[in-house]
């Protein structure tokens, strides 16, 4: 791996981990349910992030399966939650 492509993961990772905090910061405090529900779905979002950029450096696919997980689990949550937000109940 060249170093240019080891700086850029590394930046790239450091940056996603400083943003997760902040968005952790608004999970925990957010004034309303959206804003936490937004927040938990930004979240998701940067370990899908992060482990994509995981996968690029040790060359595995395995994190790519991982990444798409996280994905088909934000999207489950995030609609799950609007629906609750929404109405007050997720079954009907």
């Amino acid at each position: 791996m060249s170093p240019l492509l080891s700086f850029a993961i590394s930046f790239a990772l450091g940056c996603y981990a400083i943003a997760s905090v902040l968005v952790l910061g608004r999970l925990v405090r957010g004034p309303r349910a959206q804003d936490r529900v937004f927040a938990l779905d930004l979240l998701y979002f940067h370990a899908m992030l992060m482990m994509l950029v995981l996968g690029i450096r040790y060359r595995s696919d395995v994190y790519f399966d991982a990444a798409l997980l996280i994905a088909l689990f934000s999207f489950v949550s995030s609609s799950a939650m609007a629906k609750f937000i929404l109405r007050g109940e997720v079954i009907e």
